[in-house]
């Protein structure tokens, strides 16, 4: 990981946009890139503009930054990411998340479309992360240590940070939505899981499964970042659901859902921002 591009895609995001400091950030998953262009008096940036930013190369997987304000704070919003199963280095994908928290966010949310391991979940429920499973054996932190980013050996203890959690789970409620919390399993992909696998990691504990966030999680908390998560749950695992897994179902659950995870966004939001 280069401390000096992280850096200078940070400058250029100050730059372009005329903002020193961002105050919070987030990553919008499969399916929900939407979002960002409803935020009013924004400024949209194409990935490809950004100094050493990587570009999805998945259909539904967007490619673009926005700055939005929300009150007299910044928003930085990534509506898209990269994934490890498209060939990616482990830098790569945490460049866009390392950059945001380098442009000042202290905070990160991080959302993602998974499959629903725990019988108590349905298509279209959100979940907030509580913690994580990698079963991929992929860290960004393997390499040298850069100590401006973070510590050598961080403690993932509270990973999700449980303020935020709080925050997340009185806005469901405010909004309506049952308050699911659960532990997500990072797969490598791009295959679905086999009910094999589903089966394991409902033994180690997990609630979701997905092919995202955990490394992102990892590199925001390594650098001292404040992180919350949500799951939209776009389809049930294999071996749980009685139809074959696809790409097209995640995206038109999350299409469906889209009004819900909205609601949540616009209360969630301002706190994020608010220090």
């Amino acid at each position: 990981m280069n401390y000096h591009e992280i850096a200078a895609a940070a400058a250029f995001l100050a730059a372009r946009t005329g903002i020193e400091r961002h105050d919070a950030a987030v990553v919008l998953g499969s399916g929900l890139g939407e979002y960002a262009s409803s935020m009013p008096d924004s400024i949209t940036i194409p990935y490809e503009d950004v100094p050493g930013f990587p570009i999805p190369r998945i259909a539904g997987h967007g490619g673009t930054l926005v700055s939005a304000p929300i009150g007299d704070k910044s928003l930085l919003i990534l509506a898209g990411r990269v994934h490890a199963y498209e060939g990616w280095d482990m830098s790569d994908i945490v460049f866009g998340v390392r950059t945001a928290v380098t442009a000042g966010a202290r905070r990160v949310l991080l959302t993602n479309a998974a499959g629903g391991v725990n019988d108590a979940y349905t298509p279209g429920d959100l979940v907030i992360i509580s913690d994580h499973i990698n079963l991929t054996g992929l860290n960004p932190l393997v390499g040298p240590n850069d100590d401006r980013l973070g510590p050598r050996f961080p403690d993932m203890t509270s990973t999700y940070t449980a303020g935020l959690r709080w925050d997340l789970a009185t806005v469901f409620n405010d909004v309506g939505i049952p308050t699911h919390e659960g532990t997500y399993a990072w797969f490598l992909g791009p295959t679905y899981e086999t009910p094999a696998e589903v089966r394991m990691a409902r033994t180690l504990g997990a609630d979701l499964v997905g092919m995202s966030t955990v490394p992102e999680a990892i590199a925001a908390a390594h650098m001292g970042a404040e992180v919350a998560a949500i799951s939209l749950v776009t389809n049930l695992a294999a071996g749980i659901a009685s139809t074959p897994l696809s790409h097209e179902e995640v995206t038109a659950t999350a299409a469906s859902a889209r009004s819900k995870f909205t609601d949540v966004l616009n209360r969630f939001l301002p706190l994020l921002v608010t220090d």
